[in-house]
């Protein structure tokens, strides 16, 4: 997938565990696991807000946009 969700960089830089941030955001730990690894097809703006809240940071801190492989013939 070309989105690709850095949760565990914002993570270490601001030492906190995945438990004590879905904890603090409102979420199961089993979401935001699916969410860490890249595995959520969609996550709702108000969960990136309150991730962005407890976090400190900016969406796109959370979120890049790497192109996808290009396949050659």
């Amino acid at each position: 997938m070309p989105i690709v969700v850095d949760i565990d960089v914002m993570l270490a830089k601001r030492k906190m565990s995945v438990g004590e941030l879905a904890e603090r955001v409102g979420i199961t730990p089993a979401n935001l696991a699916v969410l860490k690894n890249g595995r959520a097809k969609a996550v709702r703006f108000t969960t990136l807000a309150a991730l962005c809240d407890v976090l400190d940071c900016q969406p796109g801190d959370l979120l890049r946009w790497e192109p996808a492989e290009q396949l050659t013939p």
